[in-house]
C-alpha cells in the first residue's frame, strides 16, 4: 500500500543503481486480486478491508470489538490471496 500511495502522490522510481530488488510490483498484487474478485472468491467487503488497514500499515485486531469483523475478512482475503502470489513467485 505505501508504494502505491507513493506512486499516487508522484513518486517516480529511483535510478536502479543500489536499488534493492522487490519481489512484485504493487500492480501484480492487485492483478491477483482482481482475479479472485472476478472469480468470486473476495467481495468488495474484503477489498476495502485490505485498502484501509493497508492504508494503516497494520492488521486489525480480533482482540478489540471493533475491529473483530473486519479482522475476519482479513484473514479470509489474505487466506484466499495466499495461493495466487505462491503461484507467482510473489511469497514464499
Amino acid at each position: 500500500m505505501a508504494a502505491l500511495t507513493a506512486r499516487h502522490d508522484g513518486a517516480r522510481p529511483a535510478p536502479s543503481a543500489g536499488r534493492v530488488a522487490r519481489p512484485c510490483e504493487p500492480d501484480d498484487v492487485i492483478r491477483c486480486l482482481d482475479a479472485l474478485y472476478r472469480a468470486r472468491r473476495i467481495t468488495l467487503a474484503h477489498a476495502r478491508v485490505l485498502r484501509v488497514w493497508g492504508d494503516r500499515q497494520t492488521a486489525p485486531s480480533p482482540n478489540f470489538a471493533a475491529e473483530r469483523a473486519e479482522a475476519a475478512l482479513w484473514r479470509v482475503a489474505l487466506e484466499r490471496l495466499e495461493w495466487p502470489l505462491r503461484v507467482r513467485g510473489i511469497v514464499a
